[in-house]
């Protein structure tokens, strides 16, 4: 039997790229739409995203203008950025990033058990299906913002995976692209293959401490190209290379 048994997925950032294509736009025009004095061009919102959750980041960003937005300001601003995002991702604005298909594909063919576990919350997760058709198939399980008190960096999203998995945390591995992502699979016990995104100034001190980390997962027409771990041979990740990060380990 493989020591790997499950592979916990992060969504934004991990799976696609969310951030920049989805997420960013989706909350501008929510500012607009609510003639909010906000606009988030892409090196504002990459500083941003040192703040972990969608709305956490609105507040941040008001009171550094100054401004204190009321609870229900904050429900208009999550309403309609629900909105915003599943058009985007439902006109095929969001881009899967390279070798995750093709990945949870050959995790499947495996029967190694695959769940989601995000900071986001379940209307973002479902946009994006919604958009991406026969991608929530490969998913056995989905954790997001709704379902634990404290989203990353707190572990709560990855312990609830793995209690309701059933898997041992020796048996599991994550893939992130965050430093608030790498820091909850860590304080989760879970081994961390990293992806990071361009945005994550910090995160390239911190590969080290991974099991991995690559720029990418790899095409066969996009080669990956490695940051940090034991060498992988082939020009993609594959199941055998993350089944031999976690024979690494022990």
């Amino acid at each position: 039997m493989t020591s790997l048994q499950a592979v916990f997925w992060d969504v934004d950032g991990t799976l696609a790229d969310t951030e920049m294509d989805g997420h960013r736009p989706a909350f501008n025009a929510t500012f607009e739409e609510l003639n909010l004095p906000f606009f988030w061009d892409e090196p504002l919102y990459a500083e941003l995203l040192a703040v972990p959750g969608g709305l956490k980041r609105v507040q941040h960003h008001a009171i550094s203008c100054g401004m204190e937005l009321s609870t229900e300001q904050l429900a208009q601003i999550r309403d309609r950025k629900r909105t915003h995002y599943r058009r985007r991702a439902l006109e095929g604005a969001i881009r899967i990033r390279p070798g995750v298909r093709r990945l949870l594909g050959e995790l499947n063919a495996r029967g190694i058990d695959q769940w989601i576990v995000t900071s986001s919350g379940r209307a973002s997760v479902d946009a994006l299906f919604a958009g991406q058709r026969g991608l929530e198939r490969h998913f056995n399980g989905i954790v997001t913002a709704d379902d634990v008190p404290n989203g990353k960096p707190a572990p709560d999203g990855y312990c609830q995976a793995r209690n309701l998995s059933g898997h041992e945390a020796t048996s599991i591995l994550t893939i992130e692209d965050s430093e608030a992502g790498f820091q909850a699979s860590a304080a989760a016990g879970l081994s961390c293959l990293l992806t990071p995104s361009p945005w994550e100034k910090e995160l390239p001190t911190r590969f080290t401490d991974a099991a991995a980390a690559f720029d990418h997962l790899g095409d066969p027409d996009q080669p990956m190209h490695q940051l940090a771990g034991p060498p992988c041979a082939a020009a993609k990740v594959t199941v055998e290379y993350l089944e031999s990060l976690l024979d690494h380990r022990r």
